[in-house]
């Protein structure tokens, strides 16, 4: 199956000094409410091997339009809110959404 067409979305984040399992637990939790999602086809958590306290929430979408879908949805805000307080927002493009134009 081709990957194509498909959309990935990426988030930024800072845990704090004090706890860097912070946006760990955040995504666990916001990750099982997302489950059965319409056009998700599923999210990872990735940790910086520099800094362990960076960390970014990139998942993958059937298409543009299904992650936009959802992302007008009045379930968009509420189900991400446990992990918006850690995003980069100092940085200047702390949220990215990629259409994918060629995989193999």
């Amino acid at each position: 199956m081709s990957s194509a067409g498909r959309a990935r979305v990426m988030v930024w984040h800072r845990a704090p000094a004090d706890d860097a399992d912070a946006v760990a637990k955040a995504y666990d939790q916001i990750s099982r409410h997302l489950e059965g999602t319409p056009g998700l086809i599923g999210n990872e958590l990735l940790r910086s091997t520099k800094d362990p306290h960076r960390l970014v929430v990139l998942s993958e979408w059937e298409s543009l339009e299904a992650f936009r879908v959802w992302e007008e949805g009045v379930s968009h805000r509420p189900s991400t809110s446990p992990l918006r307080q850690y995003q980069e927002r100092e940085q200047e493009n702390f949220f990215e959404v990629f259409e994918v134009s060629a995989a193999f």
